[in-house]
């Protein structure tokens, strides 16, 4: 389905991510619907660890967190790196999402500065992230560990991570087959969770 004539038709959009799609632009700036064969999920059970300096920093206290305290702020420093897929219509639609209720920004502050943040669309029971990016360094690990902390007392049955990385792998982060991410989908999207 061509993204440009559905700009702002949220219905839609996440009718495409309700059934494993996600959006992506290219080097062009061209929008499209990507899926994969290898999900990357971010654990909400005991697999889900991080190294024992971030231990410290969060027993310190340095960061609080906030959910779209600044979601706009968020969408730009993931945007904001020599190569990106966060194209400017891309931005648009996350800000039509937001506001619909669908997109959103989880952050972490340390006073009156944004630190760090993690973007994702919430679809009932999934947590769909889409990018994370840090100012101060600690700042999105930090937001990692709270937000997922954050998914399990509220019983999502997800959080997805599209694809794998070193950063993401010191947290847990693993593999699951397009079968498995279809199966685990459909429940996600029974399930009548609240984000916020």
């Amino acid at each position: 389905m061509s993204v440009n004539s559905m700009q702002y038709d949220v219905a839609a959009i996440i009718e495409g991510y309700s059934q494993g799609y996600f959006l992506m632009a290219d080097e062009n700036n061209t929008l499209g619907w990507y899926g994969s064969c290898d999900r990357t999920l971010i654990p909400l059970d005991d697999r889900f660890r991080y190294p024992k300096s971030l231990r410290r920093v969060l027993n310190q206290q340095r960061f609080s967190t906030a959910i779209n305290r600044d979601f706009k702020a968020v969408v730009d420093g993931c945007a904001n790196r020599d190569t990106t897929w966060i194209s400017p219509q891309l931005k648009d639609i996350y800000y039509s999402l937001n506001q619909t209720g669908w997109a959103y920004s989880f952050e972490t502050w340390q006073g009156d500065q944004l630190a760090g943040g993690i973007l994702g669309i919430v679809i009932n029971g999934a947590f769909i992230g889409e990018s994370m990016f840090f100012h101060i360094p600690e700042g999105s690990k930090v937001a990692m560990v709270k937000l997922v902390e954050r998914l399990r007392a509220r019983q999502f049955v997800f959080f997805d991570a599209q694809m794998m990385n070193p950063h993401l792998e010191r947290f847990g982060a693993y593999y699951i087959s397009d079968r498995e991410y279809q199966a685990l989908l459909h429940k996600a999207l029974q399930s009548n969770c609240s984000f916020i």
